[in-house]
């Protein structure tokens, strides 16, 4: 398992002579062949700015920095988790990187791996079921028919210009697509991807929508989405803030909604730090609920949220009256590499999964500068696992949750409502 490395140019080598090293938190270590798979289909090699390479030598052990290069990464698809990060020591400490998930690659059997896991079935999200011409055409068509319609136009640009594939969704008509409906958040999370203040050093990837939705457009989107039993609409998308706290819209536009079909699963991506507004939201007729979250302990969670006016215990209320109300309810779990697998994160989130009913953990690899998230949070308190490890512990811990990447519908009332039609 070999070195890669980018010269100044950007052109990505192996090196005959180094072994790869990698990362887990900010311990540099070796990777493991049990820890690797291919590169997968879909995914984008990238130099990390401002950082030299580091590998091993064979023969004495000895890490060596490749100076004058640069450090490789892969960026995976979705449905891939991060097991390990790129080695690297960064070459000024001031540097940030752009919001991206870093995994180290490898140069092996004559091909390049990734420290990484399958952890969904990512046919669905590969970017080649969505070519970019017959995008371009769907938009088009479907502008014209709702030309008034301010979340489609919105749509549109995240579609065409962010090759987001959940926006993209809405205009192929099929599986999950977006309802952004807020431009305001109850959070103010570190690596937020649409929206960063001025003196943050992160670019932000994304620009959040500016402007209120109405009910009637809510209605419109939503009623143009849900047309077969397998159809998933979600409010809260990377584009804008927390969608409940639109829930003076929301409530009235779903139960609009379900007075005229039952087809299809509503679902919210949600911080689900506002409980009340969470409830009305529920109780109008919610299918699925999928909460961000990073951490079940306070200090780290806050550290990153930076929570508006609710707390990690408002959280878990939330997700257990959703799931007392037969929502199923999953959690979009941020992971990093020498983080999530801390035996103190571990035994925290396990409970917090069991105290609320969780059915499913979509694992997500936190896109972010990995020396500005290790400065922020809590030192690591007991033993680190590793991420192999980690999610073998949690298998074991919670055998009937789904450890998966992307959003899921319960298989029984899929099969109900497929015998409705």
């Amino acid at each position: 398992m070999y070195l890669v490395y980018a010269d100044q140019n950007g052109q990505v080598y192996d090196h005959p002579g180094l072994w790869a090293i990698a990362r887990n938190g900010d311990i540099l270590t070796e990777v493991l062949e049990e820890e690797l798979i291919p590169l997968p289909e879909g995914s984008t090699m990238v130099s990390l700015p401002d950082t030299v390479p580091v590998g091993m030598d064979p023969e004495t052990g000895e890490m060596t920095k490749l100076d004058g290069c640069s450090a490789v990464g892969a960026l995976v698809p979705q449905g891939f988790t991060r097991l390990l990060l790129p080695g690297y020591i960064k070459t000024s400490k001031e540097s940030k990187m752009p919001l991206f998930g870093y995994t180290a690659v490898v140069w092996k059997d004559g091909g390049f791996w990734v420290a990484a896991r399958k952890s969904d079935e990512p046919h669905k999200w590969n970017p080649m079921n969505f070519p970019m011409d017959e995008l371009r055409s769907r938009v088009e068509s479907t502008l014209k028919q709702f030309p008034e319609n301010r979340i489609l136009n919105h749509l549109s640009h995240c579609a065409l210009e962010y090759e987001c594939l959940t926006a993209s969704n809405n205009f192929f008509h099929r599986w999950e697509g977006s309802l952004p409906v807020s431009y305001t958040c109850n959070a103010g999370c570190y690596g937020c991807i649409s929206e960063q203040p001025d003196d943050s050093g992160f670019p932000s990837p994304q620009t959040r929508m500016n402007f209120k939705p109405t009910e009637d457009e809510l209605v419109e989107v939503m009623l143009h989405h849900l047309q077969t039993p397998e159809s998933i609409i979600s409010f809260g998308q990377g584009c804008e803030g927390e969608p409940s706290t639109m829930a003076s819209i929301i409530v009235p536009a779903m139960r609009r909604v379900r007075a005229q079909t039952d087809m299809g699963f509503i679902n919210i991506n949600t911080n689900a730090g506002l409980t009340d507004h969470i409830k009305g939201i529920v109780d109008a007729g919610l299918d699925l609920m999928r909460i961000s979250i990073i951490s079940a302990i306070d200090e780290h969670y806050n550290a990153y949220y930076r929570p508006r006016g609710y707390t990690l215990e408002n959280v878990a209320r939330s997700a257990e009256y959703a799931a007392a109300k037969g929502v199923y309810t999953s959690i979009n779990y941020l992971c990093f590499p020498g983080v999530f697998d801390r035996e103190e994160e571990m035994e925290a989130m396990i409970s917090f999964i069991k105290r609320t009913g969780i059915k499913l953990i979509q694992m997500r690899n936190l896109n972010i500068d990995p020396e500005s998230y290790l400065a922020m949070i809590p030192k690591a308190q007991g033993e680190v696992f590793g991420m192999k490890q980690a999610i073998e512990i949690y298998q074991e811990e919670l055998p009937d949750v789904i450890i998966g990447s992307f959003t899921h519908v319960p298989p029984s009332e899929l099969q109900r409502r497929k015998k409705m039609v």
